[in-house]
């Protein structure tokens, strides 16, 4: 395939020769989008003419429809707020608009393609308009794993088990609250992320250079907005004041501590359930994870609890770009968001890699584990976590001594309290098996 962009790329080229990863291709289509909705928005409000209109709606739609991936081939590490990467696309959208006019008509990257447009509208808005597409592919993950978590749930119910607080023995619980609480936990990320996925779609498209709308008339801007809905069948609308989405990216880093959020939730999740995992003899096994592969070279049988530990390192990764998502954003100066080229790398793969992985987690982790119910029941009979439930019968100062007798010798809290003849086995039981503890 020929090479369709120009001089500003090779420039970028030279300038950013960086052994990074390319700008995101989410990115890059949306811009293309854009250009393409522009187009249409331009020739409306009697600013482009008809041929180099649909040369250029031609053009992107090719683009659109794949294939010139190889055309886009600068590092989004760079500076100038993504202008490398936005003349980029402007540049490929001209040359090929030319080719299909074949020579009637020179396009020009700037006067047309870019007409009433500025990198610094409408690479915000490729990113807008990127994330709201890749947040609502997350939520279906999202709700789907939270199902997952409910059935098991409602599998798990009767099992019992000891409560542990840190990481200590606590008071008698169910596998099943347990899981009904992670149910809980991540059912709440669900309304998060659609908050997040609907600033995505206020835009400072329209307002040019510093979101006073400079080179762009009235018309066009109404005209773009109504051809941007229909191109998508969303409803993107104008944000009130453009100069502010244009001067501040916060609604980026709110998007990205939406995710961040999230996955720190999965990562706790993911620790108990190594935890409860840990052995499966010399440590809690109080369940069993799918065996998905060999988890050593060297010890025959071990299985390791992969997929946990792969949402603990999506947390550290999602931690690290939001992180560097925070610094750029506070680096904004004075009319414009300047270091918006990492936002973008950064913001598409915290989104990407969380719907991803949480797939995974549910596919093949959440849904396959069982509950080893003897284990369960043997922690919970060898622990102190009968104590509190006896609390309001015995007394706090004779369960705690009672506590203690246990703790120095080789029997159970329950041979005791019976042994001593301060309940019998029945009423024991009753204690124990009481609504308070079932829950």
């Amino acid at each position: 395939m020929k090479t369709y962009y120009g001089d500003e790329t090779k420039k970028a080229l030279k300038n950013f020769p960086f052994s990074t990863q390319v700008t995101k291709m989410n990115f890059i289509l949306s811009i293309i989008l854009l250009k393409k909705v522009g187009a249409k928005a331009n020739y409306k409000s009697g600013n482009l003419s008809l041929e180099i209109k649909d040369a250029i709606v031609k053009s992107c739609d090719d683009i659109l429809s794949g294939g010139y991936e190889n055309q886009f081939p600068v590092s989004y590490l760079q500076g100038g707020a993504g202008t490398a990467s936005h003349m980029n696309v402007n540049e490929v959208i001209a040359n090929m608009a030319s080719e299909i006019l074949k020579g009637k008509i020179k396009v020009h990257p700037n006067d047309h393609v870019n007409m009433s447009q500025s990198t610094n509208d409408i690479n915000p808005t490729a990113l807008k308009i990127s994330t709201f597409y890749l947040l609502q592919d997350l939520n279906i993950k999202l709700v789907s794993l939270v199902s997952a978590f409910n059935i098991k749930s409602k599998e798990f119910k009767n099992i019992k088990k000891l409560g542990r607080t840190h990481l200590q023995d606590a008071v008698p619980t169910t596998m099943g609250e347990e899981f009904l609480a992670y149910t809980e936990n991540l059912k709440r990320h669900i309304s998060i992320v659609k908050s997040a996925e609907n600033l995505s779609k206020v835009l400072n498209l329209g307002g040019t250079a510093i979101g006073n709308s400079i080179n762009a008339n009235k018309e066009y801007t109404k005209e773009v907005y109504k051809e941007l809905n229909n191109e998508t069948k969303t409803k993107f609308k104008k944000a009130n004041n453009l100069m502010s989405k244009t001067s501040s990216q916060i609604d980026f880093l709110i998007i990205s501590q939406a995710v961040t959020s999230l996955c720190v939730d999965l990562s706790k999740i993911a620790n108990d359930i190594r935890f409860m995992s840990s052995g499966p003899n010399g440590g809690i096994g109080e369940i069993t994870l799918p065996e998905l592969q060999k988890g050593s070279s060297i010890m025959p049988g071990k299985v390791n609890p992969v997929m946990p530990e792969t949402v603990n390192q999506l947390y550290y990764l999602v931690s690290g770009n939001n992180l560097s998502i925070e610094k750029a954003v506070e680096s904004s100066q004075m009319e414009l968001g300047v270091m918006l080229p990492i936002i973008v790398d950064k913001l598409i793969d915290s989104i990407k890699l969380t719907s991803e992985v949480i797939n995974q987690f549910e596919i093949l982790c959440i849904r396959g584990i069982k509950v080893n119910k003897e284990k369960c029941l043997d922690h919970l009979e060898r622990s102190t976590a009968y104590a509190t439930l006896l609390v309001p019968r015995l007394g706090y100062d004779l369960v705690s001594s009672l506590v203690r007798e246990s703790l120095m010798s080789s029997k159970t809290l329950r041979e005791i309290v019976i042994n001593k003849k301060y309940l019998n086995e029945a009423e024991f039981n009753n204690i124990i098996d009481s609504k308070h503890f079932l829950g």
